[in-house]
């Protein structure tokens, strides 16, 4: 922990990691739309800087929300992966998500991953969060077997697809 925190309050140590908006759209892309490499984060719609972006995802590995590998499949890449705590902050993007839907000109698009979440209740966000230990920490990780059927990352990302169809312009 830093040494230059003005409280040790809950709600401040937190601001002191997501207190910018850049390292929770960092989050929000790997939790929501699966962007594992600095390619795919940097490529994000609000368009962030590289050495912004450098310096989020450090932050975001050295308070231990996401951890840095070499990619196997190219020497020069590295993955970004979830760690148990940002995988538990999921209710509370899907939270995020639901006040800026309620009170907010949301784009549909934007919307749509978020109402799946919403439409399936504590179940959906239970079997999400799964999904996101299977695919960042493993197998193993995995709390409850995966169900029949679709997974809910598909359904989020079919429902982001087709509001992007009904979107103008795109």
């Amino acid at each position: 922990m830093r040494k230059d925190t003005r409280s040790r309050c809950p709600i401040n140590l937190s601001l002191e990691i997501f207190g910018d908006r850049w390292t929770l759209l960092v989050l929000r892309d790997v939790i929501y739309t699966g962007a594992r490499h600095f390619r795919e984060l940097l490529n994000g719609p609000e368009r962030i800087s590289s050495n912004i972006l450098a310096d989020r995802l450090a932050v975001l590995v050295e308070h231990g929300l996401l951890t840095k590998a070499e990619d196997p499949s190219h020497k020069q890449k590295v993955v970004y992966s979830l760690t148990e705590p940002a995988i538990q902050l999921v209710p509370v993007f899907a939270q995020l998500g639901a006040w800026g839907t309620r009170h907010l000109p949301v784009a549909e698009e934007y919307a749509a991953r978020g109402q799946v979440l919403a439409a399936g209740g504590e179940s959906a966000l239970e079997a999400f969060m799964d999904e996101l230990r299977e695919t960042h920490l493993g197998p193993e990780a995995r709390l409850k077997p995966a169900p029949d059927g679709p997974t809910i990352t598909a359904r989020m990302q079919d429902a982001y697809a087709a509001a992007l169809d009904h979107t103008p312009g795109t």
